[in-house]
């Protein structure tokens, strides 16, 4: 039986040659990862962490360029490429809506979030959470649900997303190039460059956007042009659709969208409906956006206002272009190599990408593969592979600090030092054997689109935090208990959707779930919506029914008192002091470490420490310059004009694709 032409333009098999074994590709894949490491030890050469001005005060020192890159980069992983691109190559434009609602919400996170956050003092977000509210339940509660999406979303998706590159440029099982991602990482990890990750992140961000313009140019020269994109991609559509006992496939399941370039789907028949799109991913962006750590902290490192919001302005337009870089490319890709990506037989998909319920996920890495020349396409895999592990890195790090600090120390009250090191490290091993054991299940969910599984974990599991958040900061009457509840409740209304879910598969379109309707009929966007709703009012009805927070806690703490020059009393005020004590203690513990232990603890980047203890005077001076919120007059309303303008090309947009 003759193979049809299309399918020979990539199907892996044995005979085809391995498209990253050339001496151009290998030698800049090489000379990147060199570059990078020199950055990162030059960084750690450069800093001063142990010092008062290295270890705080650069905390204030980032200009709004890195800022807006460092954003960009922080939100824009490999997984965005693979899971962009697959679900454009199955859905259409719509999924650029996702990156589109960012213009909105970094104008939200940069005006109205920041500002709290820097009078505040904070540095993380439990401990805003903390001042706000008083009490060890919400900060505890935030750890574990963090360390739950970091497992479910972020660590498996960029595993799995960094595999398929891996998978695709050298013909290997998944598996096997999951394992030689975490070997890299492990060595990334140890030869540090964590020192320098704004200036990394800056750096691959620049590279990216450099690699992923040349590929958009020759995608788009491969299919003639804009109109003819337009044209072929309703056209690309599988010739391989009967099963061996000569049922037809159903039609929907392998024809593109009628739909595929509007943004505003029906909302009841959509896939994703324009109530869903605006409201429920709103909902979604302002959790990730102005609530998680890895962002919010990008912002306190500015500067002044002025840069946080002109950095927050710059990631606004960079988030313009994933629709032109990866929406399109992922849909060009449909229409090259239409057999493979467009598959719908389970069997014939496992042949071209080892899992059965639909190939999309390789439409971005495909292209790099097929369409760059020798050299730039080494350029794009290790871009690629490079912003993959400086972000599991930094979610390694962040999430074996949540477990040591917020729960670790909970259990082992009296924990040593070295014996919190072990706990930190046996954690992450932990939490690399549990998101490779949900591999699986994250290659069959949400019809095998990378993208909407992320999307629909965090609409499950997100809400919650985004209502507490928002209400914290903008309804002064809000209380403890009525956070706490809100959040426990909406836990359990969205993990019982979430269990329900995977325990009936999301099915595809060639093998539906059969999940309830009641359960899984409601669209995740819409779920985000009822979610947040139903939180919000159980918040604020606990609070109202419970004693509220004397204003004397709450100065510069929500929205009404943003401005209060009065001295804030913090709650819980006594255990804060306690841990500054306990801190203390441990930089005393760290000098007696012998010569080459300190050598080797800053070779690895194991330093992290402890602020050296600080005069009244400079306490003072910090927390004045950890707490202003002035800005140039001038320099104010150049950025707050470029904010409306941000808006305006917002509206555009959309308007423009609806």
């Amino acid at each position: 039986m003759s193979t049809p032409p299309s399918i020979t333009t990539g199907a892996p098999s044995d005979d085809k040659p391995i498209p990253i074994n050339n001496p151009a590709d290998i030698s800049v894949i090489v000379i990147y990862f060199v570059v990078v490491l020199a950055v990162g030890i030059w960084a750690m050469v450069r800093t001063s962490r142990g010092t008062v001005g290295g270890f705080f005060l650069a905390g204030r020192s980032m200009v709004w360029w890195p800022i807006g890159a460092s954003l960009f980069a922080s939100n824009i992983g490999s997984g965005h490429f693979v899971g962009l691109a697959g679900t454009a190559a199955a859905g259409g434009i719509v999924i650029g809506g996702f990156e589109w609602n960012a213009l909105v919400i970094v104008v939200i996170l940069g005006w109205m979030f920041v500002p709290i956050y820097v009078k505040a003092g904070v540095v993380t977000m439990p401990e805003y959470l903390r001042k706000r509210f008083g009490g060890d339940r919400i900060r505890i509660y935030l750890s574990v649900l963090s360390l739950l999406l970091y497992v479910f979303t972020k660590i498996s998706a960029d595993m799995f997303s960094g595999a398929i590159f891996i998978q695709q440029a050298m013909r290997i099982n998944i598996y096997i190039a999951i394992v030689m991602l975490l070997l890299i990482t492990a060595v990334y990890t140890v030869t540090g460059g964590l020192a320098a990750v704004i200036y990394t992140d800056t750096l691959q961000t620049i590279i990216m956007l450099v690699g992923s313009f040349i590929l958009m140019g020759f995608a788009f020269n491969k299919v003639g042009g804009y109109e003819s994109f337009m044209e072929k991609y309703m056209k690309a559509i599988p010739t391989d659709v009967i099963y061996d006992d000569g049922t037809r496939v159903n039609e929907k399941c392998y024809t593109p969208r009628e739909d595929a370039f509007h943004i505003f789907r029906d909302p009841i028949t959509g896939d994703m409906p324009w109530p869903g799109l605006i409201f429920g991913l709103t909902i979604l962006a302002l959790w990730y956006w102005c609530t998680d750590q890895v962002i919010v902290q990008r912002c306190l490192s500015a500067k002044n206002m002025s840069h946080v919001k002109a950095g927050c302005i710059l990631c606004g337009y960079l988030k313009l272009l994933p629709m032109f870089l990866m929406v399109f490319p992922g849909m060009i890709s449909r229409i090259l190599y239409t057999e493979e990506i467009a598959c719908v037989l389970p069997e014939k998909c496992k042949k071209y990408c080892d899992t059965e319920v639909g190939c999309t996920n390789i439409a971005y890495p495909k292209m790099v593969i097929d369409l760059m020349p020798d050299g730039l396409r080494g350029l794009m895999l290790s871009v690629m592979l490079a912003s993959l592990m400086s972000s599991l890195t930094s979610i390694f790090n962040s999430a074996s600090t949540l477990f040591t600090m917020d729960i670790y120390t909970k259990i082992r009250k009296k924990a040593s030092e070295k014996e919190l090191m072990i706990a930190g490290r046996v954690f992450i091993l932990f939490l690399i054997g549990v998101s490779i054991a949900w591999v699986p299940i994250l290659q069959s969910a949400q019809s095998g689109q990378l993208f909407d599984y992320m999307q629909s974990i965090t609409s499950y599991l997100g809400p919650p935090i985004a209502s507490v958040f928002f209400l914290a900061i903008f309804v002064k009457r809000v209380n403890e208990p009525g956070a706490f509840w809100g959040l426990i409740i909406g836990l359990v209304i969205g993990l019982s959707r979430m269990i329900a879910e995977f325990a009936y598969g999301t099915g595809s379109c060639v093998n539906p779930s059969n999940c309830p309707k009641i359960i899984c009929g409601v669209h995740y966007l819409y779920f985000a919506i009822i979610l947040f709703v139903a939180t919000s009012i159980i918040v604020l009805a606990v609070s109202f029914m419970t004693k509220p927070i004397a204003d004397k806690h709450l100065h510069r703490l929500c929205w009404v008192l943003r401005n209060s020059k009065e001295e804030r009393e913090d709650l819980d005020a006594n255990d804060w002091v306690n841990e500054e004590v306990e801190e203390y203690e441990d930089v005393e513990q760290e000098k007696k470490q012998s010569c080459w232990r300190k050598s080797y603890n800053w070779f690895c980047g194991f330093e992290d420490k402890k602020a050296p203890k600080l005069s009244e005077e400079e306490k003072a001076a910090l927390e004045s310059k950890m707490t202003d919120t002035s800005e140039t007059p001038l320099w104010r309303n150049v950025v707050n004009i470029n904010g409306i303008i941000l808006l305006a090309v917002a509206v555009f947009c959309h308007g423009y694709f609806a």
